[in-house]
């Protein structure tokens, strides 16, 4: 007689129904094979490209021609007038974003300080560094060349292909020095379809107080535009307001955009992907 021994088998489950369970026995590595691959690519630090950014957006041109002579440190506007003005033009930049501004100095002389930009952030920085002793210092000659702070504000705006030009001039003062009159400037702004806006800042209270508006008028009547009188940083406000209610044209803008990090999604994929890896082992695939 042959000795036996009887052993089990699994033949019995040959034929069984194999669970859903089963089937995705390997979800857990295939989700941890995912994760590692996004942990690459997220290492690997992606970013986007370099680009310039061209669109067309509603707007006009505009010059600030803003007088710095030492009279505009008269203080019957708070702090003083060119302090006041300086405000007061910086918050007109700020809500006017897709408009080309830029700004014309002058006292005896005129310059631009910063010439037509839709880059505001670099226009207001230099409208902050404005100061009305650069006569006393000797930068530039003391007076008031009104003439010739339209003249250097025009010049800026002559090739302007948009349907809107505007100067805005701000001064405290009569014109008394300088090559060009006042008037002449704004019959060649009336020729290239320019409007000057005048503003004269000043109280009469004060003794300083040369103000001509008579040719603040005559300037704004010859170009089409509107002449206004501020006495109190309330008025001068007021002013602006009125002014940003100008009608805008289609220009367009060029804007560089910088690169930036890319890599924070896929990071955060990785460890989303992680965690229900872990789960799903501690859960569903949990083996004894």
């Amino acid at each position: 007689m042959e000795a036996s021994m009887t052993i089990s088998d699994a033949y019995g489950y040959e034929k069984a129904p194999v669970s859903l369970r089963v089937h995705l026995i390997q979800l857990p590595m295939i989700i941890r094979l995912a994760a590692f691959t996004l942990i690459v690519v997220a290492l690997a630090r992606p970013q986007t490209k370099e680009a310039w950014d061209d669109r067309s957006v509603e707007g006009i041109d505009i010059m600030l021609a803003m007088d710095i002579s030492t009279s505009m440190l008269t203080e019957d506007l708070r702090p003083n007038r060119i302090e006041a003005a300086k405000s007061v033009a910086a918050n007109f930049i700020s809500d006017r974003q897709n408009d080309n501004i830029g700004l014309t100095i002058f006292a005896g002389e005129a310059f631009t300080q910063c010439p037509m930009t839709t880059d505001h952030a670099s226009l207001l920085n230099l409208l902050k560094g404005v100061r009305p002793d650069l006569a006393e210092r000797g930068l530039i000659s003391d007076g008031t060349a009104i003439g010739m702070g339209l003249a250097n504000a025009i010049s800026r705006l002559k090739d302007s292909k948009a349907k809107s030009k505007v100067v805005i001039l701000l001064t405290d003062g009569a014109n008394n020095v300088g090559d060009i009159s006042p008037l002449t400037a704004a019959q060649i702004a009336k020729s290239l379809g320019i409007r000057i806006y005048t503003i004269g800042v000043g109280s009469k209270r004060v003794s300083m107080y040369e103000l001509d508006t008579k040719t603040l008028k005559d300037i704004a009547a010859t170009s089409d535009g509107n002449f206004y009188l501020a006495t109190s940083n309330k008025e001068l406000q007021q002013i602006y307001q009125d002014i940003d209610k100008l009608e805008k044209s289609r220009i367009n803008i060029k804007k560089f955009s910088k690169k930036y990090e890319a890599y924070q999604p896929f990071a955060l994929a990785a460890i989303m992907l992680l965690v229900m890896e872990s789960l799903l082992r501690l859960t569903v695939f949990r083996r004894i």
